[in-house]
């Protein structure tokens, strides 16, 4: 059975949400109120980020890693080959109901078992899923993972929060990290009457995260800094 949050998002797809999604932290909790505006609206880059974004997408095959609603393979579909992912079959039947060719049921830390070597062109992880590596040693495996089935001059896209960011404190379930640049948050969705199980999301700063890369095919290119505490990374094999 899905969790909370593949539900919610699937049955808003649908057109089917009658209750709503909870994030909850501790005895803590506050509803998730942007599944449209975040996931179904579509892409178009006319923002700062989202020009940044297409800036450094030039090339497939691509993938589009915890993929959600679609939203960014509906558009680069149409310009080059696209597979999008996700791990649960909600979301992945709602890919395909919105339009999307290639949806798959693949978990984003069993890439190598999913995928061909030299698969993929560009990419994407965006979404700050990565933060559920958890580790700077479970980032590096991610970004080994992701090294194995991209070609040697491959792009990827990924982002985070910045734990040294002023406002980062306001996010849902943070927690401080005396590890300088390290920061987590631990939340849990609510759909209808189930509460799934705690996530715990490792937040690393712009630093941390070419730290990160140290040991990879990959080195840091070029960075996007929102004015609040999210940023996205360029990746490229070295």
């Amino acid at each position: 059975m899905a969790t909370p949050f593949p539900r919610a998002l699937a049955d808003e797809v649908a057109g089917d949400r009658d209750a709503p999604l909870y994030e909850c932290w501790g005895a803590d909790r506050s509803e998730h109120e942007q599944l449209e505006s975040l996931y179904l609206q579509p892409f178009t880059p006319d923002e700062p980020e989202d020009d940044w974004l297409c800036e450094h997408v030039s090339s497939g095959p691509l993938l589009d890693v915890g993929a959600g609603a679609g939203r960014h393979t509906l558009f680069f579909q149409d310009h080059f080959a696209t597979v999008a992912i996700e791990p649960d079959a909600p979301l992945v039947t709602a890919m395909r109901e919105r339009g999307v060719h290639d949806a798959r049921q693949v978990d984003m830390f069993d890439l190598p078992s999913a995928f061909d070597r030299d698969q993929f062109a560009t990419a994407l992880v965006i979404g700050t899923q990565v933060n559920l590596t958890a580790s700077i040693d479970g980032l590096r495996a991610f970004l080994g993972d992701l090294a194995r089935i991209t070609t040697e001059n491959a792009t990827a896209i990924l982002d985070s929060f910045d734990p040294t960011h002023p406002d980062v404190t306001e996010l849902p379930g943070y927690r401080a990290d005396p590890t300088p640049g390290l920061a987590h948050r631990t939340i849990q969705f609510e759909y209808e009457t189930e509460r799934g199980k705690p996530l715990l999301f490792r937040l690393f700063n712009p630093d941390r995260f070419a730290e990160a890369t140290i040991g990879t095919d990959w080195s840091v290119h070029d960075r996007f800094q929102a004015e609040s505490p999210y940023y996205r990374i360029a990746l490229t094999k070295q």
